[in-house]
């Protein structure tokens, strides 16, 4: 037999024998098509965002003995130091674009964690490439890349999870349970707070002229916004505080503290929002003159129609120190939530409290949690933990598994958070000149928001914050 006819032989006899043994043959991604991920194959990770949050939540990733984070980008080599030793074979890129582009047939997956103002850019930037992503939150900036976001999971059917641990807690299930036993009724009013701002906010827009530190890329760390020189009063951290970037005390935690509110009531989003900016909180106690930053306190009030039809609920939320009034049935010394804040439903029938997370459910006064049978538990808890359930939902392919945050739930829920910083940056709007000459500003006004077009339908020039305007060469579409 020649050489050739026994080459042929032997592949025929490893086909059939693979067959035979039920078709155990390993095969490779490209066969299987994007977004699909072979049993035999790791989790191939790029890291955008390499720093900070981003460092945290890839050293999570890779607890997972199915992850390889192949890939990292950062602006900032100081603030991926770290990642870049945890991981010396990952390829370290500055601009996430580059990134994409050079790694599209590498890469699996993206995990999102940059300045607010880059999450749908460089999320949606994947997704259209059929990588999975995972993308702190809030999700997007803009309301307007809420909505997008949401659309673009169905378009590219790919794995997502937004940023918000709690989501995949024991607490917000249990507290959902409560709730759908009807332990405390109908829900009506709700308050949510949390001790946010801890980095400077309600100051004057920063000045004076200050050196790029050699290790950072300014223009990119920028992104979409205007450019403007740089500050440190920017980089690394107070960029939460200006609406450039960041999306204040709102954005960094009522994804967390607010997620409770959307898990457990009928509710979608809402119909009017208003606010409160107290003047006492401003430097030097003037009003909100400082359109560039967010206010060092606020108070948010939205109204929500109950999808069973059973009326209205109101959820207020406080920043900045400021509480809502403390339950009566709250005892002597007993904690108003947890450390970092919380939030109280109340019902027709009784309250409910949680920490922030949804942790630590507990009906008021708190006796009754001894005094009153539980629920059995219902809905399926994450053992795994928020990120190893989008790792391992990846692996199991679009279709096959689900997460606590998909971008679906993630979308609409980032969207309603955001239409309270709305308010919040309509408040400098002058909408008329009173009898003196002086402004009349829209912080008296209740905002009416209309879902379906994504508008204020009241007063139009709040409007130009449901979406920004992005720098030449910077954007984001699905």
């Amino acid at each position: 037999m020649s050489s050739k006819k026994r080459n042929i032989s032997r592949r025929n006899f490893v086909r059939n024998a693979s067959l035979a043994m039920g078709g155990i043959m390993i095969v490779p991604r490209h066969v299987l098509g994007r977004g699909f991920i072979a049993p035999s194959d790791k989790l191939n990770i790029a890291g955008i965002g390499a720093g900070g949050k981003g460092e945290d939540d890839l050293k999570n990733f890779s607890q997972s003995p199915k992850v390889n984070v192949v890939a990292l980008c950062d602006v900032d080599d100081n603030r991926a130091l770290k990642s870049k030793q945890r991981f010396p074979k990952a390829k370290f890129y500055k601009d996430f674009r580059e990134l994409l582009d050079k790694e599209k047939n590498t890469i699996d997956a993206c995990s999102v964690s940059t300045p607010d103002n880059i999450h749908a850019i460089a999320a949606l930037s994947a997704m259209q490439l059929g990588k999975h992503v995972y993308c702190q939150k809030p999700l997007t900036h803009d309301i307007y890349e809420a909505r997008q976001m949401a659309e673009a999971v169905k378009k590219y059917k790919v794995i997502t999870q937004m940023g918000n641990q709690g989501g995949s807690s024991d607490g917000v299930r249990q507290a959902k349970e409560m709730h759908d036993a009807g332990m405390i009724g109908d829900v009506h009013t709700v308050y949510v707070w949390t001790n946010r701002p801890i980095w400077p906010q309600g100051l004057p827009t920063p000045k004076g002229n200050f050196p790029v530190p050699k290790e950072l890329d300014w223009n990119l760390w920028i992104g979409p916004a205007k450019y403007i020189d740089y500050n440190p009063a920017y980089h690394p951290w107070s960029w939460r505080g200006w609406n450039a970037f960041g999306t204040g005390a709102l954005g960094d935690m009522a994804c967390h503290m607010m997620d409770p509110v959307f898990r457990l009531l009928p509710i979608d989003f809402p119909t009017e929002v208003e606010c409160s900016i107290p003047t006492s909180w401003m430097t030097n106690g003037e009003e909100a003159k400082y359109p560039d930053g967010f206010p060092a306190a606020s108070i948010i009030h939205l109204k929500y129609p109950r999808k069973d039809g059973k009326g209205d609920i109101k959820v207020s939320w406080y920043d900045g120190g400021l509480l809502p009034p403390l339950p009566d049935e709250l005892l002597p010394g007993e904690l108003f939530g947890g450390d970092d804040g919380g939030a109280l439903f109340i019902g027709n029938k009784g309250k409910l409290m949680v920490d922030c997370y949804g942790e630590k459910p507990r009906l008021l006064p708190s006796k009754l949690m001894n005094e009153t049978t539980l629920p059995a538990p219902k809905i399926a808890r994450v053992p795994e933990g928020h990120y190893l359930q989008w790792v391992n939902a990846c692996i199991a392919g679009y279709g096959n598994a689900t997460t606590s945050s998909p971008f679906e739930y993630a979308g609409p829920f980032t969207e309603s958070i955001l239409i309270g910083n709305l308010a919040i940056r309509s408040w400098n709007l002058s909408t008329s000149k009173d009898k003196d000459g002086d402004d009349v500003y829209s912080g008296r006004k209740k905002l009416l928001w209309d879902a379906k077009t994504m508008r204020i339908t009241n007063f139009d020039e709040a409007n130009q914050f449901v979406k920004r305007e992005y720098r030449q060469g910077w954007g984001v579409s699905i």
